[in-house]
């Protein structure tokens, strides 16, 4: 069975858009408008997708179900597994009291609330998104800082905002590496070109991350820590991406700017210490030194405070061991995204790794077992794609080697050391799962309508909508990379849905290919704060599943308002400053 895909069923291209936009708009609809459980809109937005590509697409039905059963699988490997096990790693750490000696150890480096954001949700955020991506930083960083006392609400939203700039080199450098493979250009110069527009915002989105906690004056208190946090981190980022290579941007970048805050932090300190009003709620053991002053509920004082200590103050020794389980967790994550070790665990573990065919050869392409039905029978066609390309759908069960399976061992690791027994650990993962399974169905879901999504084309008709802005390409096309990321919760996804697109409609505008594969990628990044993968792990790992509307109200502007920074960088490039668009680099090895 081959099947093409239509992308204009009614001859009217505003009216096939607005048909297509049905699920999204189902989705969104009752998730933020009728504020519905995540699960049970992840299932209406899935089967509305079904509808519409099957009864108005044409798609045939058992591509519509195979293709929905594909992305329920991903989500479930690929997505879930590390929400889950990184939430157990969490689980563990509370369990045995470790989160209350990393609180007080990271509030001794500083308890104002303002500073804890750039280090936790920034620096430490970025750095697992270097090592882990798809979800887990939300996930982890979230976590963290409701250990640290932040309320859940602000642990996700915060989290969501700040999990942007690093997003496009996030696992390893996974999204670029697919962009390149899909569009074609060379991918040394497409990761430059990402590394000349997102620098910018990695200077914007710390100061974004603290305006959004406090008023403009208690933001231009600690400005000179932000500029510190983004600086450090958006040089690292254009040098690592411009000179060096694109697997490591986001780990070396979260590194530097980790150790180059806290190095600061020992020469300088706040005038103002800044706290929640919830903080007054638990009062420090020890007299506090200076003026604590806290938003959302008025201002309270006490004496001046040069960091929050407990009274029972910890040795290093305790809080090495606290640090520990985040410390495997690193290790096992930067372990399992090395590409050599990948590959090694995937050749022994992985089933259908490879194929042999007929003639002795190894089969090009992805990797894993052909999807039944699915494979190679759905043709992306003209203006998506140069020529009818089918589309392939391998499902690699990499049990071993999946990031979630190194942060369920990392749990594991950490659980031992830290005493606890095999039975008391199975006890504290079932408890886990019990309490993440309407996440895990929700997850699913939301893949398994992105997959749908994809393979019946209305994607594409979306982005179709986006090329026929003209001479203001370069910023709708920005756009089009944030749409992808919206829909489908990966940058990696929206460049491999979209690479093809901005290669073909540049190059009939005039417009420079390499500038807007990568504007596909870095537009994409500030999309990831409102898709509804994202936000279903944040409420999940931050423990408030149902307040998933209310948190998307809260972020969808901010995700709006910083791509209309990334799509005014991307015109300026195209049309002022378009001799630094990088063209024929190469990596130094």
């Amino acid at each position: 069975m081959h099947w093409t895909q239509i992308y204009d069923p009614f001859g009217h291209w505003w009216l096939s858009t607005l048909v297509a936009a049905l699920p999204i708009l189902v989705l969104f609809g009752l998730l933020a408008g009728l504020k519905v459980k995540p699960h049970w809109c992840a299932i209406a937005g899935a089967l509305t997708a079904m509808i519409v590509a099957v009864f108005v697409f044409k798609m045939p039905p058992v591509l519509a179900v195979m293709s929905f059963g594909y992305g329920v699988a991903f989500g479930i490997l690929k997505i879930a597994w590390i929400v889950l096990a990184a939430v157990y790693l969490y689980d563990i750490s509370v369990e045995t009291g470790q989160f209350e000696v990393m609180k007080e150890s990271v509030a001794a480096i500083t308890s104002d609330r303002r500073l804890q954001v750039l280090l936790v949700a920034f620096c430490f955020g970025a750095f697992i998104e270097g090592a882990a991506g798809f979800g887990a930083p939300v996930a982890i960083a979230g976590a963290f800082m409701i250990g640290l006392g932040f309320r859940p609400f602000h642990a996700a939203a915060l989290n969501l905002i700040a999990n942007t700039a690093p997003v496009a080199w996030g696992s390893i450098g996974t999204p670029i590496h697919t962009l390149a493979a899909v569009c074609g250009l060379p991918e040394s110069d497409l990761n430059a070109m990402i590394g000349r527009i997102l620098p910018f915002t990695a200077v914007i989105v710390p100061f974004w991350l603290v305006r959004t906690m406090v008023n403009w004056e208690e933001t231009f208190e600690v400005l000179p820590a932000i500029l510190v946090v983004g600086f450090s981190f958006a040089f690292t980022q254009f040098f690592w991406s411009n000179h060096v290579d694109g697997n490591l941007v986001d780990i070396v970048a979260g590194v530097v700017s980790i150790t180059a805050t806290l190095v600061f932090l020992r020469i300088w300190k706040p005038k103002k210490i800044w706290r929640f009003d919830y903080d007054k709620e638990v009062a420090p053991a020890m007299p506090l030194q200076g003026k604590i002053v806290d938003q959302f509920g008025g201002q309270w004082d006490a004496e001046k405070l040069d960091g929050y200590v407990n009274a029972n103050s910890y040795s290093a020794g305790q809080v090495i061991k606290a640090w520990m389980p985040f410390a495997i967790l690193s290790f096992f994550v930067l372990l399992w995204g090395m590409p050599s070790i990948k590959l090694a665990m995937n050749r022994t573990t992985t089933p259908a790794f490879t194929v042999t065919l007929a003639d002795g050869k190894v089969r090009s392409g992805p990797p894993g077992w052909d999807v039944p039905y699915l494979h190679n029978a759905v043709y992306r066609s003209a203006p998506i794609a140069a020529k009818p390309t089918p589309e392939a759908a391998r499902y690699d069960f990499n049990w071993l080697s999946a990031t979630g399976t190194g942060c369920f061992f990392a749990a594991i690791v950490s659980g031992l050391l830290l005493g606890l027994n095999p039975l008391r650990l199975m006890n504290i993962f079932w408890r886990t799962l019990l309490r993440m399974r309407l996440a895990v169905i929700a997850i699913s879901f939301m893949l398994g309508l992105g997959y749908v999504t994809r393979y019946s084309g209305l994607d594409a008709v979306l982005g179709l909508a986006f090329t026929r802005t003209g001479w203001a390409y370069p910023f709708f096309g920005t756009f089009l990379g944030w749409l992808g990321v919206a829909l489908t919760g990966s940058d990696t996804s929206s460049n491999a849905l979209f690479g093809s697109l901005q290669r073909i409609t540049s190059q009939q505008l005039g417009i420079d290919p390499v500038l807007m594969c990568a504007a596909n990628s870095a537009g994409g990044v500030m999309g990831k704060m409102v898709d509804a993968q994202s936000i279903t792990i944040a409420t999940a790992a931050t423990e408030q599943v149902g307040n998933e509307g209310i948190i998307f109200r809260f972020v969808v502007w901010h995700s709006v308002a910083l791509g209309v920074i990334v799509g005014i960088i991307v015109m300026l490039y195209a049309y002022v400053f378009p001799h630094a668009v990088p063209h024929g680099l190469s990596f130094v090895k």
